[in-house]
């Protein structure tokens, strides 16, 4: 158990509504899902953070707790992602299910595992830990025989709770016929079947376009599966499921979230889990919500490239779970490191927040972003994100000769430092605006100069260089603010000196800092040349 006063965050709310409505349970299980028709990217990534979230707040409260994820694997195969390869052979299998779709990349056993291996690889970088239930293997097995058969028994009744929320116009007729369960055929794999006759129990009869008709168990085919709004509810029974959050679209009033727990309680006795509406995750420049079938979608490996486990996991815990925001990869993400190092020095107390309320938030949402729940067993090594952007553009990329020319880190600071010089590096080289990277000019050769400039540049090497590596960066400054004033020149015109005999550049870092960073041995070299 922790500090009371800590348990502030929306997730503790949420932990705090579950005990309350549900009372004291021996176990509380917790669900997520997703069908894996394409790259699961960060906007399905939100619902399994909110879940964790939840599900740390309710052991933090010293609840047991069951965390599962379903991959809807035998839902079916509707449209091809463009992101996918091999459209043409992939066309071939659009209306079998998923988990029957080769994976024309080759790598796994078929399609929906390629998408599921891509998550399941991920999670434990943030820290997420999930049981795994595969639908495909569970309606294949007939686990859900008996639920199958409870809803056609009462289909009518089911056929009222989907049109309890509809207006007259897409309301089901009472003399339409519907089933709420679907086949793949036996004989193509695809869904296009029409259920023909039920006699009551297990026996199902069914054609199919492609000309094939049978009728089977239940019990032992292999083929039926519930239509989702009743699957939902279904498996809600079958796992005693208390929490499973939804977006927005499916939590909406009158939406598919209450039709499902007209359902549950209705067909299955069980009371619908409490839920939570999350809003979409947006990327930047990209309009409108992430879509796997459209393919143009970032996914968890992508962004982990950039953004540190504990950093990604603090910007869906910061953010309010019924907001929308967008993940950024431009110079957004410098911002978002400094907001996540001043909620660290916050929550370490190295820093103080504006009153007590605020530093308890602030240090609770710290604890929910690490990849460990709690506080790390030391202070983390902090240096800013833009400074170590520079520091490896000066090392060319080494991260061992930057880590080794700060000094002072602690063999416990190391990993999670390297890391976040990994993701700088990454973000230097593949994200960042063109006024962000440089390489400094090793190679002896000297830029066109006038003979003014190149005056002021053998100034600088006279007067500056012999200070740099002794100095602080205050006392270097000043000396480039005297040789700028010496010259006849302003500070600006000599910047714009400096950096093009240093990185080719018009712009850079602050220069004081910069050559600090660079370093002796490294500035005579390159200055030598004038």
């Amino acid at each position: 158990m922790i500090d009371k006063r800590l348990l502030c965050h929306w997730a503790d709310a949420m932990a705090d509504k579950i005990i309350s409505e549900r009372g004291e349970l021996a176990l509380y299980t917790c669900a997520s899902g997703i069908t894996p028709s394409g790259t699961v990217h960060l906007g399905n990534f939100r619902e399994i953070i909110t879940v964790d979230l939840v599900v740390r707040a309710l052991r933090d409260r010293g609840k047991n707790v069951r965390f599962i994820y379903s991959w809807d694997d035998y839902d079916v195969f509707r449209k091809v992602p463009a992101n996918m390869p091999h459209q043409d052979e992939l066309e071939k299998y659009l209306r079998f299910p998923i988990t029957l779709v080769p994976d024309t990349t080759g790598r796994n056993e078929n399609y929906a595992r390629h998408h599921e291996v891509d998550i399941e690889t991920e999670l434990p970088r943030v820290g997420i830990y999930p049981e795994f239930l595969y639908q495909a293997e569970r309606y294949r097995a007939n686990r859900y025989a008996e639920g199958m058969k409870k809803a056609l028994q009462e289909r009518e009744c089911i056929k009222e709770c989907l049109n309890e929320y509809r207006d007259e116009q897409h309301k089901i007729k009472s003399d339409d016929e519907y089933w709420p369960v679907s086949v793949f055929c036996a004989k193509c794999n695809r869904d296009t079947t029409r259920i023909t006759g039920y006699d009551g129990d297990y026996s199902v009869s069914y054609t199919c376009e492609c000309g094939n008709s049978a009728t089977e168990d239940l019990r032992s085919s292999k083929g039926f599966k519930l239509g989702w709004r009743v699957d939902w509810p279904m498996r809600w029974n079958e796992e005693n499921v208390v929490f499973e959050p939804g977006g927005k679209d499916h939590v909406s009033p009158g939406g598919s979230y209450d039709t499902a727990k007209l359902v549950s309680k209705k067909v299955y006795g069980w009371d619908a889990p409490i839920t939570m509406k999350y809003d979409f995750v947006g990327l930047k420049g990209l309009a409108g919500k992430m879509s796997s079938s459209k393919g143009k979608v970032i996914a968890l490996p992508d962004a982990l490239s950039v953004y540190q486990g504990e950093v990604l996991r603090y910007i869906f815990a910061v953010n309010k779970v019924d907001h929308e925001f967008a993940i950024s990869f431009d110079v957004d993400v410098i911002t978002v490191y400094e907001a996540y190092d001043r909620t660290e020095r916050i929550a370490w107390g190295i820093e103080s927040a504006k009153n007590d309320d605020v530093a308890s938030h602030e240090k609770r949402v710290y604890m929910l972003s690490q990849i460990e729940n709690g506080m790390p067993s030391a202070m983390p090594y902090q240096i800013p994100f833009r400074m170590l952007t520079t520091l490896l553009q000066t090392y060319s990329g080494n991260i061992d000769a930057v880590i080794a020319s700060l000094g002072n880190v602690k063999p416990e600071q190391e990993k999670r430092l390297r890391r976040r010089c990994e993701c700088a590096w990454y973000w230097v080289t593949e994200c960042a605006p063109d006024e962000f990277t440089f390489a400094l000019r090793l190679d002896g050769s000297a830029i066109d100069l006038t003979d003014a400039e190149t005056a002021v540049v053998v100034r600088m090497r006279e007067e500056v260089l012999p200070i740099v590596d002794e100095s602080d960066e205050q006392t270097v400054s000043q000396k480039i603010y005297d040789v700028a004033v010496g010259s006849g020149i302003k500070p600006k015109e000599l910047f714009n000196i400096m950096y093009r005999a240093l990185i080719g550049k018009t712009q850079g870092p602050r220069l004081a800092s910069f050559m600090k960073i660079i370093g002796k041995e490294k500035l005579e070299k390159i200055l030598s040349a004038y």
